[in-house]
């Protein structure tokens, strides 16, 4: 009797000690993964680029160029593009910036004139809100900190420089030879869910590759539109953050907003008036460009509620900093695709379905 219960219970503690052993290595991948977290970020941001570069370099492929050529070709492009975007902006824009900068303790006193003015049956409010040379001194050496908490900016300029050499050459690695790669992919993955991984892919860099020309094609838009608005109206730095605006699309939704808080602010330092008309062009282009111009173009490439991309968007800025909120859509095109591909496909769309929404709204 005994030495059966004893039988009995050597399976059971096998089993413990599998359950035991597989929790632990889980609980060691998590913070292995925590760890190299930023590694994680910078190879699926090369990813991301390397997606969206892999279509012309494809197109070359397609019509005899080697793959290699037609990367070096595609490569030198966009470096060639960039240069020269640079080379024609980068002066005045440098200078704007400088500008700038050298404003901001005069639009920081302005603003805070401003609202003890508005705060005069307050003392206390606005002793508080009032700014002086001696609070200005005072702030100037916190403000260096502050930047770096608020955009997670640790990095040496030495170790920025390496990071984007790395990016730069997994990027290419990615573009002359994908193949191996994509191949370790498709046999990871067990038999009978293959084509849905490879059709997963698939969506992913369609999706990726509209949202990323989509957004240059609009924040191109918007950055000529800010330019000509804010110049007009002059507000001081406009062509500062006409380039902002350029970049405003790469995080949708979010991105329009947030760039338009400087301007505001400095246009609110100069006239109320003043800043109450940018606020409006803001909103009205934030409006008109994300909502009617920006999905045409994207031509439903990325079909993402905007709950979702606004969820990723905050809280990868709040994990990983700015870069977060660049890599926030795509990363959000991903889970669509797979999603879709391995769980939505297997559960039939029934006709009762529209009225369970209907009833959850209470309707």
């Amino acid at each position: 009797m005994a030495e059966s219960t004893r039988a009995g219970d050597e399976p059971l503690f096998r089993a413990l000690l599998k359950a035991i052993l597989a929790a632990t290595g889980i609980v060691v991948l998590l913070w292995f993964v925590y760890r190299i977290r930023g590694v994680v970020l910078l190879f699926f941001l090369a990813l991301v680029l390397a997606m969206v570069l892999n279509a012309p370099v494809t197109w070359l492929e397609k019509r005899g160029v080697r793959r290699v050529v037609g990367s070096v070709v595609v490569g030198v492009l966009v470096l060639a593009a960039v240069g020269l975007i640079g080379w024609l902006v980068g002066p005045r824009l440098a200078e704007e910036v400088v500008k700038v900068a050298e404003s901001i303790p005069g639009y920081a006193q302005a603003l805070s004139a401003r609202a003890a003015a508005g705060l005069a049956g307050y003392p206390q409010l606005q002793q508080r809100v009032l700014l002086t040379d001696e609070n200005l001194s005072r702030l100037a050496p916190r403000l260096p900190t502050l930047v770096n908490q608020a955009w997670g900016l640790t990095l040496t300029l030495l170790g920025l420089l390496v990071l984007f050499v790395v990016l730069v050459s997994v990027v290419l690695y990615l573009l002359v030879n994908p193949r191996p790669l994509l191949e370790a992919y498709v046999r990871a993955t067990p038999e009978p869910h293959r084509e849905a991984a490879v059709r997963a892919f698939e969506h992913s860099s369609r999706a990726v590759v509209g949202w990323m020309w989509a957004s240059l094609i609009v924040g191109a838009m918007e950055a000529v539109i800010v330019f000509i608005f804010l110049t007009f109206m002059k507000v001081p730095g406009a062509l500062v953050w006409a380039a902002l605006a350029l970049f405003a699309e790469l995080v949708p939704k979010l991105g329009p907003y947030l760039m338009a808080i400087p301007p505001v602010l400095v246009a609110l330092s100069v006239d109320p008036i003043l800043a109450l008309w940018v606020a409006l062009f803001y909103f009205v282009m934030g409006e008109v460009m994300g909502d009617v111009v920006a999905p045409r173009i994207r031509a439903s490439t990325m079909d993402v509620h905007p709950v979702v991309t606004l969820f990723l968007t905050v809280a990868l800025i709040s994990a990983f900093g700015l870069i977060g909120a660049f890599i926030a859509t795509p990363l959000a095109g991903f889970l669509k695709a797979f999603y879709e591909e391995f769980y939505l496909v297997r559960r039939s769309d029934e006709p009762e379905n529209a009225e369970r929404v209907e009833r959850m709204l209470g309707r």
